[in-house]
């Protein structure tokens, strides 16, 4: 090991010499290795610290704290760390910094002035932000409805079908038809069926869109393809909304206002918010016969839970109704019918929160599919670019009123709701 600096004549002597950098590099080599003098080079040539000042320098700061006095080696190399750096208490800790075991599990010293990317003015603005032309969208649920629906094109803005009107087998079937057990030689008796007319008048459904021509000129993506292809995905989605939920007048009656339509009421002493295997058995039992094997169930997802938590008591026990483990994907069927999800039902307790429904007695009737048309005139004056949507349709339950069965007094209909629980 090279000599130690003994007094303060020493180092003010390398000082003046220019040699005390070549002492500190020395010594480093010495104590903790040459990958270590290695590092410090580099953190030197590339700024990350201070090299040790020059004569000149340290003359002046010599100045300020030495004295006619020896001073202690150790306090004199502290002393020389001070001036390097200003924040490291020893220049044995400044070495320690450097050592490659501690830079491993430390990571790099603040200390030391490392530049990076984690703060903005420390050199994160001088990375540069990627883009991409991917563009992230929500996607959008499938139609419920229309493909389960009986659906119609309409050549006008009217369309009529004749109907049979059958809401009571108390007596006789299809509004009239009945049969008659008659003697030999007995004479026959008349019977006919009742009809009626369903109506459907061309409703339009429309939206629209402008934008700034320097947007379409400038966006990285191409903006009248991404227009061409969310707008109808929103007009179907909103005609699906009105299947559902629909009032009549402007637009299509939905099932929930249908005149046909089956209310199941909830329990003596149901909760309010819940859902219970008895509405579930009753919605089902109000069903169509014809129907079941091809009705489906509709719900809002909050009632899943409620759904996949029913239970039947058996004696002092039970079962659970629709699932019995959480170990797989929760079968999404009651009584063997598909269950069908949507936000489109009303939420949990609310009349439309859940719904058996045989889609086929839907009429869905298309005067217009949907037609796209775009022009640079109508803002010409804002140097904008117009998009509109539309669509011509109409859709209604056919039936006039549920269906009185033969014998009994609850109504059966293919349009069965579960009533408000509050």
């Amino acid at each position: 090991m090279s000599d130690q600096i003994k007094t303060q004549a020493q180092l003010e002597e390398m000082l003046n010499e220019g040699s005390l950098n070549e002492y500190i590099q020395q010594q480093v080599a010495e104590q903790v290795g040459t990958s270590v003098k290695d590092q410090m080079d580099e953190a030197f040539n590339s700024g990350a610290i201070s090299r040790p000042p020059m004569a000149e320098e340290v003359a002046l700061q010599s100045k300020a704290f030495s004295s006619s006095e020896n001073v202690d080696p150790e306090t004199s190399l502290k002393r020389e760390a001070v001036a390097m750096d200003g924040q490291f208490k020893s220049f044995g800790e400044f070495l320690s910094s450097m050592a490659p075991s501690t830079i491993s599990s430390r990571g790099v010293d603040a200390r030391l002035k490392v530049l990076g990317e984690g703060q903005g003015d420390q050199g994160g603005f001088l990375v540069p932000d990627a883009f991409t032309t991917q563009l992230l969208s929500l996607a959008l649920e499938d139609a419920v409805v229309r493909p389960r629906a009986f659906r119609m094109p309409m050549s006008s803005l009217n369309l009529s079908m004749p109907s049979i009107v059958d809401t009571t087998h108390a007596t006789n079937v299809f509004g009239g038809v009945q049969a008659y057990w008659t003697p030999e030689s007995g004479s026959y008796t008349s019977s006919e069926p009742s009809f009626g007319r369903v109506t459907l008048t061309a409703k339009k459904l429309t939206a629209y869109t402008s934008a700034a021509n320097e947007l379409l000129a400038d966006s990285a993506i191409s903006l009248e393809a991404l227009l061409m292809r969310i707008f109808p995905q929103a007009l179907a989605y909103f005609e699906d909304d009105s299947f559902i939920n629909g009032v009549g007048g402007g637009q299509p009656v939905g099932i929930l206002n249908a005149d046909a339509l089956v209310t199941v009421a909830k329990e003596t002493g149901q909760a309010a918010t819940t859902i219970v295997a008895e509405n579930v058995d009753k919605m089902y039992s109000r069903m169509l016969p014809s129907s079941r094997s091809r009705a489906v169930w509709v719900a809002h997802p909050d009632t899943l839970p409620q759904l996949v938590a029913l239970s039947r008591s058996v004696g002092t026990g039970g079962s659970a109704a629709m699932m019995s483990n959480m170990a797989g994907a929760a079968p999404m069927s009651l009584y063997g019918r598909p269950v069908v999800m949507s936000e489109k039902c009303q939420t949990l307790g609310t009349a439309g929160d859940l719904f058996f429904v045989d889609f086929g007695y839907y009429i869905v009737a298309d005067r217009q599919s949907l037609s796209m048309a775009s022009s640079p005139h109508v803002r010409f004056q804002n140097d904008e670019t117009v998009w509109r949507f539309t669509s011509r349709l109409d859709g209604r339950p056919w039936l006039e009123s549920a269906l009185t069965p033969r014998n009994g007094s609850n109504t059966l209909s293919p349009f069965v709701n579960l009533a408000t629980r509050s």
